[in-house]
């Protein structure tokens, strides 16, 4: 748990108003939703035992553990607060961003806000065209093979019920694409290591992708870093720039 914050400082970390956060302390609040008390225990930093313990104070039921998880855990949100400078992102097996630095915001976009099956990149994939925005045409077969690929590996692994069997369920009815690279079988492919985007504000970067990855929870932490003295790299400190006077009101 986080200790020698302020009230105003824990209120920034669970997204919510500092007054909202004091009704809590207080107990004097309204009934706090499963959303707030999954905000908070983010914001603190609490492991899986002190988060279950928070939602049984709050009257909720702890959500289940495993793949399935939203939780990040406090070691992997330590170490995601210090690159405050570098583009990185915590995701689930499925493609499903679940925290983001912001310079992560600044070159993938918000994708920590979705909701439903669009959390999962590998969906939206198939369904959104604006998902391919970011990277170049030439890429899209094998990309669009490499999400297929990683969503029957999931789906097999975790069996029929689980998220992945009803995202495949979903794309089979919905995207003629999608079906077309099912029936391929492909498994096993993987990223490379070197990953090109194609920013609508600083062009083309070829970044590295460095990954850390938790296997209690079944999350990736992904790290972007470009070349020192390479354009990518300068346009990734431009990125920085332009991406804090976005978020400067």
């Amino acid at each position: 748990m986080r200790g020698g914050l302020r009230r105003e400082e824990v209120a920034s970390l669970c997204h919510t108003s500092t007054d909202y956060y004091a009704r809590l302390e207080r107990g004097s609040g309204p009934h706090t939703s499963e959303q707030m008390v999954a905000a908070i225990a983010q914001g603190l930093h609490l492991s899986l035992d002190e988060r279950d313990h928070l939602y049984r104070l709050a009257g909720h039921s702890p959500p289940a553990r495993g793949s399935e998880s939203d939780h990040v855990s406090p070691g992997m949100l330590r170490i995601l607060d210090r690159l405050h400078d570098t583009p990185a992102e915590v995701v689930t097996e499925l493609g499903e961003t679940l925290r983001q630095t912001p310079l992560g915001v600044a070159l993938t976009g918000d994708a920590a806000r979705l909701e439903g099956s669009e959390r999962s990149l590998g969906y939206r994939w198939f369904t959104d065209p604006a998902s391919r925005r970011l990277y170049a045409p030439d890429q899209h077969e094998h990309l669009g093979r490499l999400w297929a690929s990683g969503l029957r590996e999931v789906a097999t692994r975790r069996g029929p019920g689980s998220l992945a069997a009803r995202i495949v369920d979903e794309l089979l009815g919905r995207s003629e694409e999608f079906r077309r690279v099912w029936e391929l079988h492909g498994v096993g492919l993987r990223s490379a290591p070197v990953k090109t985007f194609v920013h609508p504000q600083v062009g083309e970067l070829e970044l590295s992708c460095q990954v850390l990855l938790d296997p209690t929870q079944a999350h990736s932490l992904l790290v972007y870093t470009a070349e020192v003295g390479s354009g990518s790299h300068d346009k990734l400190q431009l990125l920085a720039v332009l991406g804090a006077e976005v978020a400067t009101p």
